[in-house]
């Protein structure tokens, strides 16, 4: 008796962690280092740079950028569970990268100009709230709206053109955000990961994020129980465009030039996909940062495995869409309980067997 109820609880841990999103995420990932390492045998291979005092190697230029990734997955991340969606993050990115270089070229401090370009991030998000959560617009065309007038912005604070500040002295704190280490590691995926810390801190340990899931599963009921879903939804938008702006300014410092055309051009895309691979319903209520973090690795681990095969910028559309689609079937539920539902079978037939005999 005592062997069988080991064995069931065996069969449901395990179970569990075939069900779960972020054991499939985790394999997906290795699965990605192990090609990438297979036709690249130095991809593992980490060295020390004396000139830049940190370790080097493929895995952690992935990781450094990697860093713009998670910080736009988690404002997603928050947005998407309140049943919304933020279509801006990219051009968020590129009106605060904007901003900072375009300050440090007209001899503004750089502190003073990464504090304003963190604001602009932050008002632009709060419009992007105000308009859905007081005037109860869709967040869909909300954030679409945002997109074109964000992307409109950058040009204007620009002037068209493509702003370059690696010329400039005092962009030394700027720039060591994007391209410095801290104990060998890259600086900007520090910096991340502490942010999405601090915000995992906030909304677990704190009655904030049930909130927002309340919000996403069910606003009139939330507000019914005391909860203000107009606030929540304000200040998740707020949130998303404040980090958005900080992966801008990973995005921009790192070249310490902006293209207002390209910089955060489609991440926004790759912000939701990184979402949808950590496990978040799209639909709104429970969300996971820890798997959205890790979806935000996982893109930039897919576009790393693109440079180490060689594909052909043509084709890197479909060979992106071909891997996210698998990661997504192999986190279905379906197959989850495929495996279950043969052994189901198979417990049957034995059973069945058994009683003929």
């Amino acid at each position: 008796m005592a062997e069988q109820k080991q064995r069931s609880d065996e069969d449901s841990t395990v179970r569990k962690l075939l069900s779960s999103n972020l054991t499939w995420s985790v394999v997906a990932l290795m699965a990605l280092i192990v090609i990438c390492t297979i036709f690249d045998h130095g991809f593992l291979r980490l060295t020390w740079n004396t000139n830049t005092g940190g370790l080097s190697g493929p895995l952690i230029t992935m990781l450094q950028e990697s860093a713009r990734y998670l910080m736009i997955a988690t404002g997603m991340t928050l947005v998407i569970s309140t049943a919304g969606i933020d279509l801006s993050v990219g051009s968020v990115m590129a009106v605060s990268g904007a901003a900072a270089m375009q300050m440090l070229v007209s001899g503004i401090n750089v502190w003073v100009a990464i504090l304003l370009s963190l604001l602009i991030g932050l008002v632009i998000g709060s419009i992007s709230g105000a308009l859905v959560s007081i005037l109860g617009l869709q967040p869909f065309i909300t954030t679409l709206i945002m997109m074109l007038a964000g992307r409109g912005l950058a040009k204007v604070i620009t002037s068209g053109q493509n702003t370059d500040a690696s010329s400039i002295q005092g962009g030394a704190p700027l720039r060591w955000m994007a391209n410095g280490f801290i104990l060998g590691i890259p600086a900007n995926f520090i910096i991340a990961l502490v942010i999405v810390g601090l915000v995992g801190l906030i909304t677990r340990k704190t009655a904030m994020g049930m909130m927002i899931e309340s919000v996403g599963i069910n606003p009139e009921a939330s507000r019914m129980t005391g909860i203000k879903p107009k606030k929540i939804l304000f200040m998740v938008y707020a949130i998303s465009g404040l980090l958005a702006a900080v992966a801008g300014l990973f995005a921009t410092a790192s070249v310490m030039r902006v293209d207002v055309v390209k910089t955060g051009q489609d991440l926004e895309m790759y912000a939701i996909l990184a979402v949808v691979i950590g496990g978040t319903s799209l639909l709104g209520g429970k969300f996971s940062l820890t798997g959205s973090a890790l979806g935000a690795i996982i893109i930039a681990m897919i576009r790393k495995t693109i440079i180490t095969l060689g594909i052909d910028s043509a084709a890197t559309p479909a060979f992106f869409a071909a891997v996210v689609i698998v990661i997504c079937v192999m986190q279905a539920p379906k197959i989850h309980n495929l495996g279950a539902e043969m052994k189901r079978r198979r417990t049957l037939k034995e059973q069945a067997k058994a009683v003929t005999a």
